[in-house]
């Protein structure tokens, strides 16, 4: 990810890249030779390993996180206290406390964060929301939300080794456990670990969790419940679900979550999307469009032609990102770390309530569940190897 959006950074006039950073050289070696494809002078950019000596260069205004998701806050809280605006990879945190921090250090430090939660800045998605929102569906009761991915699958399971030639193994695990180094939870792979990130729920879900929830005005559940398992390639190497269903209770409306790897035919023929049903119609909306289905019952019908995307959100995503880094208007923001901060937490919230087996009940007013017990083993991510979470 870190690589797509650099490059989509490169496209907008008057940026300069100037460093890059990866505790893998072998990634650096490889992104330098492709940076003098593109014609850029590869020579004049710097090479770090350690971020932190990265963000001690006075050179750099902004920076853009895409690692692994257990690094997200970490490097986010210590690039505003250093003074550096910021786009930060999804989710943006790896737990709920970790999220909280993370809009209490923008909020103190006023730097510009924006997430790469990029379909927020895409012209179909927004005019989607806005049919949602015009109350033409009618009554909605459910929310659909699903992502089925045949492509992804698990890596095999092989023995651990020493880490390759060129990687900082200990700077990549960072705060996480000390673990030996296994290529099956190294670079794509580490999605499907606890100790580094969340499984497709925050990994595709907290992209289309984002438009459930935004349809709806960004509500809070009230309550969480998890189904789901190791069901697709129990033989393979992950720890989170290939299988997960979550069901999302509001006031006056349910949520559900459907996910599973190794299966591409979802609902309404699409491997992911959102569906708004209502009385009168169903909008169903994904990266490729959006259309709205008449409902058979009802005397108020709606419908409307499927409407294709027609534009590149990421690279729209970013020339919002910088075009408030220039204007200071952090209201102007397609995806500030507030909002992205929501919908991570109600990811996690769908893991948490997976991983300890309970429907959940959130206490909203004081940003935790009910049940002090999955509090303390769930609400923080642990930190180790020396590293602390800042509290703001």
């Amino acid at each position: 990810m870190g690589w797509s959006d650099l490059k989509a950074a490169l496209k907008v006039p008057g940026v300069k890249l100037i460093a890059l950073c990866d505790s893998d050289a072998n990634v650096l070696d490889e992104r330098m030779a492709e940076l003098k494809s593109m014609n850029i002078d590869a020579a004049k950019i710097k090479r770090y390993k350690d971020y932190r000596a990265l963000l001690d260069n006075k050179d750099i205004d902004a920076v853009i996180i895409g690692t692994p998701d257990h690094w997200h806050a970490l490097m986010m809280i210590h690039a505003v206290q250093a003074g550096k605006d910021v786009y930060v990879e999804k989710p943006v945190g790896n737990s709920i406390v970790e999220c909280s921090i993370m809009v209490k250090a923008q909020e103190r430090y006023n730097k510009v964060v924006q997430a790469g939660q990029w379909q927020r800045s895409q012209q179909h998605f927004k005019d989607a929301v806005d049919f949602v929102k015009s109350g033409q569906l009618g009554n909605i009761r459910t929310v659909k939300v699903w992502c089925y991915q045949g492509w992804m699958k698990p890596g095999p399971v092989v023995p651990d080794t020493l880490p390759p030639a060129g990687v900082d193994y200990a700077m990549w695990l960072g705060p996480a456990n000390k673990r030996a180094f296994n290529a099956s939870r190294y670079h794509f792979n580490f999605r499907w670990f606890w100790d580094y990130a969340g499984g497709l729920m925050t990994d595709w879900g907290v992209h289309l969790l984002d438009y459930g929830l935004l349809g709806m005005n960004s509500p809070v559940p009230t309550t969480i419940s998890a189904l789901g398992g190791r069901f697709a390639y129990p033989e393979l190497y992950e720890e989170t679900p290939d299988t997960l269903t979550t069901l999302y209770e509001f006031d006056k409306f349910n949520m559900v979550w459907d996910s599973a790897m190794g299966i591409d035919n979802g609902p309404y023929d699409r491997n992911h999307g959102i569906a708004y049903i209502g009385n009168n119609g169903t909008l169903v909306l994904n990266r490729q469009g959006w259309e709205v289905i008449e409902e058979k019952v009802s005397g108020n019908k709606v419908s409307k032609p499927f409407v294709k995307s027609s534009d590149n959100g990421l690279d729209n995503h970013m020339v919002n990102f910088f075009n408030v880094v220039r204007s200071r208007k952090k209201e102007e923001l397609n995806c500030a770390i507030q909002d992205a901060a929501h919908v991570a937490t109600v990811a996690q919230m769908g893991n948490i309530a997976f991983r300890s087996g309970k429907k959940l009940s959130w206490d909203n007013a004081k940003h935790k569940f009910t049940d002090q017990q999955v509090n303390d083993k769930y609400l923080l991510a642990q930190y180790h190897n020396g590293y602390n979470l800042p509290k703001d």
